[in-house]
């Protein structure tokens, strides 16, 4: 059963490679978010953390694009047999799904221009989808996933994963770019706290749920630490300072319901 549940999983990487490969052969900018992105930028195979991952059933692939491509990104999934979905486009501006009457290929959803859960990560803002290809940065997909409130097990193993292959840096070569990361947690309070939070609750909870090598455990501890290090020193704003004094007796995030997760 391991084997046929792995092998669909490769199956829908391979599929969304294909995708990726037509639209940059068409001059779409398109790319791949959540489980099949951090499944490309995990290197080293033989972590118990990776099997965990590879384990999780893959029910859809996600993407982003530039909203001003969505027509021709329509087109080019239609190319691969899937229909676009009408009925979600009436009550979402910023998101597109597809299905294909082949059950064997996955729903795909598409999301325009940026990500809107709990938090918000603008792509238009520095063409940050020029970054890195075939997916989002490594910064970019480490948000992606620290913005949601509520983590699952999925969620962390996926955030661990990230501190196990990627170290911190100042710019987005294969690394956690603390100053992208800064450019939003230092102006934005509510975005801050959900992502610091939840690096605290990984360093100081969640990694000891693993059995992972003292070595690997102590790099991915020390990479948090760096990281919520840089982010405590970036200067922070006005309209940051000024909302920190209220703090979590406010609600500080989207009420985002799972299904849109």
């Amino acid at each position: 059963m391991e084997s046929v549940h792995l092998e669909k999983r490769q199956t829908f990487v391979d599929e969304a490679l294909r995708i990726l490969d037509a639209a940059k052969s068409e001059g779409v900018i398109l790319r791949v978010i959540g489980a099949v992105a951090l499944d490309l930028h995990v290197k080293h195979k033989e972590s118990k953390l990776v099997d965990l991952m590879c384990k999780r059933m893959i029910s859809d692939l996600d993407f982003v694009c530039y909203g001003k491509q969505y027509k021709q990104v329509i087109s080019l999934l239609e190319k691969f047999g899937y229909v676009f979905d009408r009925r979600y486009a009436m009550h979402a501006a910023d998101r597109i799904i597809l299905t294909s009457e082949d059950e064997s290929k996955p729903k795909v959803d598409i999301f325009l221009d940026k990500l809107e859960f709990c938090h918000t990560i603008e792509f238009t803002k520095n063409h940050r989808l020029e970054v890195d290809c075939p997916t989002i940065s490594v910064s970019d997909i480490l948000l992606e996933k620290t913005q949601i409130v509520e983590l699952n097990e999925k969620d962390v193993i996926d955030i661990i994963l990230l501190f196990a292959e990627h170290d911190i840096g100042n710019d987005d070569d294969d690394k956690i770019n603390l100053d992208y990361v800064n450019s939003y947690l230092a102006e934005d309070w509510g975005f801050y706290y959900t992502v610091t939070s939840n690096l605290k609750k990984i360093r100081d909870q969640s990694l000891s749920k693993y059995a992972l090598d003292s070595d690997e455990s102590a790099l991915i501890r020390s990479r948090i630490e760096a990281l919520l290090h840089g982010i405590e020193e970036a200067p922070k704003s006005l309209k940051w300072k000024m909302r920190a004094k209220v703090g979590p007796s406010k609600r500080w995030y989207k009420d985002v319901e799972e299904c849109a997760r």
